[in-house]
């Protein structure tokens, strides 16, 4: 047993406690005290607005801000003092974000279900959108391109970015230069809670917008949860995760080095390996253990990988499978022969990396796939950040006078079965006509 993973061993060895810790490794964040805190953060900036925001900045972030948004000449700065390579780099991951979302777009659908009856759906762009940055332990502006591109490309009129204040009360230059790279309208200095209540509900400075997009920690996971009654979310979403398929042929060194990846997200990410040898399965463990003592941010790692991390030996495929649709991973990495084949019979993951090769860091950036993934099991229903989410569908009816009369007759039966004569009458009356 090594120290750094609290399962190790067959998973039909698991007791029923530690099977069932397993698999709902999500932690409760609506419950308790998160809950109780950050509804009270929800309901001082629904009655005071920006000076409850004010008041938080300072409680919380440690800074006096005399203007929650930022300026746009602030984000273009930050973008013309990017290094070169930096820059370089967004840009790419600008590019691609954007061929992918725009092959993905949601198209209308028009149909003629009868000879004059149409039925017509097309997808409106969302007016205005909330997207969300993390700041806190690191900056995140691929976080700021995983939900203004998509947005963009989607034909959204206003995004506006939250993110939360640094010491100097702006948020991190990277993450302003990403704005601007990526077309943001308007930034404001908020993290937490009291960001996702001020796009929620709006106040004098913030816009209240129709959905809001984008990764956090647990309040801000808390928070979104309890504004989906105000306006929509991308998807609740807690710690990072991974979940690699590994076999004997597969490569331990590269499937270590991405659960480390996925390990120095948060303390809380999830980290399991379902590995079908148990030769294999030790020597990943070796690697593990090399790798998070070696890890410049080591401390992260191991308490990930002591609180949710597993090597799991398993006897089967099938078994491997089950459990995949079990678990519903965040990122599914398989590092297995025929992992094509794997691929297509996985369901109930977030993402899949086919192959060692197909890491989880180069999907973070640059694939063009959105990072902004259903974590704690919601795979099962929930999908990736896309264009999907930043458009409604409207749904445009007609019937001509000829159709009119040729469904007069069955819609008037239906509505009378239903006892809902006016409808009847509504109908039949062009049955003559």
């Amino acid at each position: 047993m090594t120290a750094l993973l609290r399962w190790t061993g067959r998973l039909d060895a698991l007791d029923a406690l530690a099977l069932r810790a397993l698999r709902t490794r999500a932690a409760e964040a609506g419950e308790g005290r998160l809950r109780q805190q950050t509804a009270a953060i929800l309901e001082a900036v629904r009655t005071r607005g920006d000076e409850a925001l004010r008041t938080l900045a300072q409680q919380l972030d440690g800074v006096a801000l005399d203007s929650l948004e930022v300026p746009r000449a602030q984000c273009e700065a930050a973008l013309g003092g990017l290094a070169a390579p930096l820059r370089q780099a967004l840009e790419r991951a600008v590019r691609n974000l954007t061929r992918v979302h725009q092959a993905t777009r949601p198209l209308p659908c028009r149909l003629e279900v009868e000879p004059g009856v149409s039925v017509e759906r097309r997808p409106d762009p969302l007016q205005r959108v909330g997207v969300y940055a993390p700041g806190g332990r690191a900056a995140y502006p691929s976080s700021v391109l995983m939900g203004v591109v998509p947005a963009r490309v989607a034909g959204v009129e206003e995004v506006i970015l939250c993110s939360p204040p640094g010491p100097n009360g702006l948020p991190s230059a990277v993450v302003l230069a990403a704005a601007a790279l990526s077309g943001v309208d308007r930034v404001f200095a908020l993290g937490g809670a009291g960001a996702i209540a001020a796009l929620a509900y709006g106040t004098a400075s913030v816009p209240r917008v129709s959905r809001i997009v984008g990764p956090g920690n647990a309040w801000v996971a808390e928070a979104k949860a309890q504004v989906q009654g105000v306006v929509a979310i991308d998807s609740p979403a807690g710690p990072s995760e991974l979940l690699a398929l590994v076999d004997g042929r597969a490569d331990v060194e590269a499937v270590a080095r991405e659960l480390l990846a996925q390990a120095e997200h948060d303390p809380e990410a999830a980290v399991v390996a379902l590995v079908l040898q148990a030769e294999t399965a030790t020597r990943l463990i070796d690697a593990l253990e090399r790798g998070a003592q070696a890890a410049a941010r080591r401390d992260i790692i191991s308490a990930a990988l002591r609180t949710k991390g597993a090597v799991l030996v398993i006897d089967s495929l099938a078994e491997a499978l089950s459990f995949i649709a079990d678990w519903a991973p965040e990122h599914l990495l398989l590092a297995v022969e025929k992992a094509e084949t794997v691929a297509a019979r996985s369901r109930h993951a977030g993402t899949i990396f086919v192959g060692e090769t197909t890491s989880g860091a180069f999907a973070d950036y640059c694939t063009g796939a959105n990072h902004v993934l259903p974590t704690g099991g919601l795979a099962r229903s929930y999908s990736g950040l896309s264009t999907l989410d930043f458009v409604r569908w409207t749904t445009v009816q007609q019937v001509t006078r000829a159709g009119a009369a040729a469904l007069a007759e069955d819609v008037g039966t239906l509505a009378r079965s239903e006892g809902l004569y006016a409808h009847a009458t509504a109908a039949e009356a062009w049955r003559s006509r």
